[in-house]
C-alpha cells in the first residue's frame, strides 16, 4: 500500500505582495490507480470513468466505496465542459486548457439541485465522468483515480 499525496499551489503576486500558497494532504492506503488518457470527440459526450458497487458489475468499473481520490485535467488546448453524474441527478463544470477537477471519494459525493437554496441533503455516488469538448476539436483528458 501506498500514500497518495496531493499538493496544490496557488503563486500570484499583485503589487509586490504574495497572495498564492501551498496546500497539501495525504491519502493513505493506495493500492490501485486508475490513469488513463482519453482523447474526446466534438460533438459527443466520452464517458472517462464508470463507478459501480464493485468492480464486475460493468466493463471498466471503480469500486465506488474504494475510491478516493478523483482527478480530472484538460490536457487539450480548448474548453472542455465535465458532468458529474449521480444515479439521478448531475452537475456540470467548465474545464478551460490545462485546469483540472479534483473530487474525493465518489462514494455520497454530490447532491445536484434545480434551485439556489442549498438543502445540505442526503449526499448521492458519483456514477460516471462524462466530457463534451467546447468547440470543434476532439480534446485530450487525463484521469486519475485512487482506490484503496
Amino acid at each position: 500500500m501506498a500514500d497518495l499525496t496531493v499538493t496544490l499551489t496557488e503563486d500570484v503576486i499583485v503589487n509586490g505582495h504574495q497572495y498564492g500558497g501551498t496546500k497539501s494532504f495525504i491519502v493513505s492506503g493506495i493500492n490501485e490507480v486508475y490513469r488513463r488518457k482519453v482523447t474526446c470527440p466534438n460533438g459527443h459526450s466520452t464517458t472517462i470513468a464508470t463507478f459501480a458497487a464493485s468492480v464486475r458489475t460493468s466493463a471498466n468499473a471503480i469500486a465506488v466505496a474504494e475510491a478516493k481520490y478523483i482527478r480530472v485535467t484538460n490536457i487539450g488546448s480548448a474548453a472542455v465542459e465535465l458532468a458529474v453524474v449521480g444515479a439521478a441527478t448531475l452537475y456540470q463544470v467548465t474545464l478551460s486548457a490545462g485546469q483540472s477537477h479534483v473530487l474525493g471519494g465518489p462514494d455520497d459525493l454530490m447532491l445536484a439541485e434545480a434551485d439556489t437554496s442549498p438543502s445540505f441533503g442526503t449526499m448521492a455516488d458519483i456514477a460516471s465522468l462524462q466530457i463534451q469538448p467546447v468547440g470543434s476539436d476532439p480534446i485530450d483528458i487525463e484521469v486519475l483515480v485512487a482506490s484503496v
